[in-house]
């Protein structure tokens, strides 16, 4: 008798250790540095009128992403601004497309200005291998002349995604 209720202790301790165990095991974020080149696609806006040069807007950008793994990706961004001399500012939305048809979806804010931009963002949402995905992304951005012709100015810079996704 006393055998077979250690044998039912034991089991216990196994299930609870196993339990707590099993719950203890975290996702461990990883880090997707890269570097891109932005063009503009769609440019508008309109003077607002209250001081010189101060414009709202709404422009669409598109991209290609490389990151340090060799990966490529495609941008699309679609965005607001409230500038005084093509300075100030921003709101974003930017979905990035890899080859394989998942995506991740980011939500930024930030500010242009003396030919430069930065921002953070939140991550919104990821589809496919990125499904559940959470996390930031941080970057950094130059701008070139705007040529003749051009909608508003080319860009580069570099960032880094840093997420977490679900355990499988």
């Amino acid at each position: 008798m006393a055998i077979k209720k250690s044998m039912w202790v034991l089991l216990g301790i196994l299930v609870i250790s196993s339990l707590v165990l099993g719950s203890a095991i975290q996702a461990v974020a990883e880090t997707m540095n890269y570097k891109f080149y932005t063009w503009v696609k769609k440019h508008e806006n309109s003077p607002v009128g209250d001081v010189e040069g101060h414009t709202v807007g709404l422009h669409m950008r598109g991209a290609f992403y490389v990151f340090e793994s060799g990966e490529v990706a495609t941008m699309n961004q679609v965005g607001t601004y409230d500038w005084v001399k093509g300075e100030g500012p921003f709101m974003q939305y930017v979905t990035i497309n890899f080859p394989d048809a998942s995506t991740i979806i980011i939500k930024s804010r930030g500010t242009v200005g003396g030919g430069s931009g930065e921002w953070t963002s939140e991550i919104v949402k990821g589809t496919g291998r990125f499904e559940g995905i959470k996390g930031t992304q941080a970057a950094k951005i130059k701008f070139l002349p705007v040529e003749k012709g051009e909608a508003g100015p080319k860009g580069y810079g570099e960032g880094n995604i840093t997420y977490t996704l679900p355990s499988k």
